[in-house]
């Protein structure tokens, strides 16, 4: 094991897992996350706690992740490289491990333009790419970007995040191939609207053998309005909303029912799919939706692992 969290035993049992993702409070509510630990913990695997999300300012994700684990859920630490140099980043990294923290999600982050504070200087320092290697590097060699030696043991469980459906679809593959190269031990897709797209995606990391050589969790976001869908068809780049789900979100009577049912077909398509060792949940601020969506799914009670 490589840090011996829940998610990385679920996974290398071959077992389906499911992660879920939560927006951190903008304040210092330890209740808030308590509360959206406690609707969701039992039905998951482990829970994402985003990094100030859209480049807007909310409680830091390692914090979260310290009050996420309190309450007895499997954390998982989302670091971008927006925010940080490599000294901040490798400095936050052995705070989290020493925190008790053991799976860390690699991202770039979102522009700063797009957040609070768009005049905010961006730091990028490293790429996503980069930082998966310089995590590999603590934990398997144990030293820092600059050469010197750590000490102690750095146990990580690496994730990082792939976009199956912005164009071209062979820089899609081949920036996967990069990650896994890099040293990733899981994948969190964007959210799967197109089952098809995502289907030809997962047959050609199949061919390449990327699926054995991470672990490939496939992206679901329950709609909650005919305008949510449109939006994010819209505004969210490379993602493809079918108009049939947008049709069938505007004639529900009760939309949010609707996308839920969606949500539910989506994880079944995606089981079925051959290299889809699980689901990733993003809820968007509907987190209380995580747990009926997962036990229609069919995937209750989630493994207990020792």
């Amino acid at each position: 094991m490589k840090a011996g969290t829940n998610l990385e035993k679920v996974l290398e049992s071959g077992k389906f897992a499911v992660t879920a993702e939560i927006t951190p409070p903008k304040g210092v509510s330890t209740r808030m996350v308590e509360k959206l630990a406690a609707a969701i913990r039992n039905s998951v695997d482990a829970v994402n706690i985003a990094d100030n999300q859209s480049a807007i300012v909310r409680m830091s994700s390692i914090a979260g992740c310290v009050i996420m684990k309190q309450t007895g859920a499997d954390p998982i630490f989302q670091m971008t490289c927006r925010d940080r140099n490599r000294i901040a980043i490798q400095s936050d990294v052995l705070g989290a491990v020493a925190l008790g923290i053991g799976n860390i999600l690699c991202l770039s982050g979102d522009h700063q333009t797009l957040g609070n504070h768009p005049g905010a200087k961006g730091v990028f320092d490293i790429d996503s790419i980069q930082l998966i290697q310089a995590l590999k590097a603590m934990r398997d060699e144990r030293k820092f970007i600059c050469g010197d030696d750590i000490s102690g043991e750095v146990p990580i469980f690496i994730g990082a995040v792939e976009n199956p459906f912005a164009d071209p679809p062979e820089f899609r593959i081949q920036r996967l191939t990069k990650k896994v190269k890099a040293g990733t031990d899981f994948i969190q897709t964007q959210a799967i609207f197109d089952i098809d797209r995502f289907a030809a995606w997962m047959k050609e990391a199949e061919a390449r053998g990327l699926d054995t050589q991470t672990h490939i969790l496939a992206g679901v976001t329950p709609l909650r309005s005919a305008d949510m869908a449109r939006h994010i068809q819209d505004h969210v780049p490379g993602s493809r909303v079918p108009d049939e789900f947008i049709r069938r979100m505007g004639d529900a009577a009760d939309s949010q029912a609707e996308g839920a049912m969606i949500a539910i077909e989506t994880i079944e398509q995606l089981k079925k799919i051959p290299g889809v060792h699980g689901i990733h949940i993003m809820p968007m601020d509907w987190e209380e939706i995580v747990p009926m969506v997962v036990e229609r799914a069919g995937l209750l009670p989630r493994p207990s692992l020792s």
